[in-house]
């Protein structure tokens, strides 16, 4: 099984209730084809970089998982069915992504935390 990182941006005109029922959405999927998942992490509403479907704002989604190789073509298809997802992006972490994340994720500092100003 390998590591792989989930981005999703939601549509913003999600109420909260739809937006937590999607993640389960997915996050079911990836465990009923026999993936793990490893944290799930609700960013909320954000600012796109550009308009995107006319919409300036999106609702983030990041979700770690482990899973075989060939489970990422049926997760496309799924987001690119959905109408709520504006865009999405998989990313298979290699030995040190999955290192730095279980780090931040614990509250160890991974070294390249911004130096606090006094």
């Amino acid at each position: 099984m390998q590591n792989y990182e989930l981005m999703v941006i939601f549509t913003p005109v999600l109420s909260e209730e739809e937006f937590k029922t999607s993640q389960k959405k997915y996050a079911d999927f990836i465990v009923a084809n026999s993936g793990e998942v490893v944290h799930s992490n609700p960013w909320g509403l954000k600012s796109l970089a550009y308009p995107v479907q006319k919409k300036t704002t999106g609702i983030y989604w990041v979700l770690e998982y482990k899973a075989q190789s060939d489970i990422n073509e049926k997760l496309k298809i799924q987001l690119l069915r959905d109408e709520q997802v504006l865009r999405h992006q998989v990313i298979k972490l290699d030995k040190y992504a999955v290192e730095y994340n279980l780090k931040k994720r614990s509250g160890v500092s991974t070294g390249v935390e911004k130096a606090v100003e006094g």
